[in-house]
């Protein structure tokens, strides 16, 4: 990862972390697939919701019989955490037009926030539009395109767990996590690793007391809570 802050550097950027979006996607295809739903839903669930968890979610509970609210209820709370998410992106992006904010905001997700957060530190903390667009419409569509393959295969891949499929979003975070530790100068690296930690322990504990669409957003916040709190006692 270099300074330029292009397209083209959007876009190489983010090609790295497309084995997450291509694995997750084609697993969602398949199993939305087995659950009744026809390649046309699939790929237009995947363009509108364009949230991999939301979109089990909605799998999971129509097949359970949920009621509307409750699906648009789950969904939101599940998705929440992009609020946080945009709000941190928001100032680097100040300088844009709202129309420009709406457009990143509308398509930033959890793998292109954390890659724009590790570009910072190659950038002297900017960021620019036509990178994290690029980045944003490169997974965008990488998603559509995989959970439609994914639909259009149906039952030829009965269990995609035993490709490992469903591990492919964890690996790609535990490689973002790294690259983050390694190229981030501007915190010491006790304290992130000490921050990692207690996010570890956060998600275990909370696991057995929070209900899972809102522990993501706890865990942030009290982590976030902890993290400046120590880093202004401590370091």
């Amino acid at each position: 990862m270099k300074n330029d802050l292009s397209a083209q550097a959007g876009f190489k950027d983010t090609i790295p972390t497309l084995s997450g979006y291509i694995g997750v996607g084609l697993a969602f295809g398949i199993v939305a697939k087995a659950a009744g739903l026809n390649v046309l839903m699939i790929t237009l669930m995947s363009a509108i919701t364009y949230s991999g968890a939301a979109q089990f979610v909605i799998v999971s509970m129509l097949l359970a019989g949920s009621s509307f609210s409750a699906i648009v209820l789950s969904v939101f709370l599940l998705s929440a955490r992009m609020l946080l998410m945009g709000m941190t992106v928001a100032p680097f992006m100040k300088k844009e037009s709202l129309l420009r904010n709406v457009i990143i905001g509308s398509l930033l997700t959890d793998e292109t926030f954390a890659l724009s957060m590790n570009k910072l530190n190659y950038t002297n903390r900017q960021l620019s539009f036509d990178w994290l667009n690029t980045s944003n419409l490169v997974a965008y569509l990488t998603w559509i395109i995989s959970s439609g393959i994914g639909g259009a295969l149906g039952s030829l891949i009965p269990n995609p767990n035993q490709f490992g499929l469903d591990f492919a979003f964890i690996a790609m975070f535990i490689g973002l996590l790294y690259l983050q530790v390694a190229a981030d100068r501007t915190i010491d690296r006790r304290l992130q690793v000490i921050m990692i930690l207690i996010t570890l322990v956060l998600v275990y504990v909370g696991m057995i007391f929070v209900p899972s669409n809102l522990l993501l957003i706890l865990v942030t916040l009290i982590g976030c809570g902890l993290g400046v709190l120590l880093k202004h006692a401590f370091f």
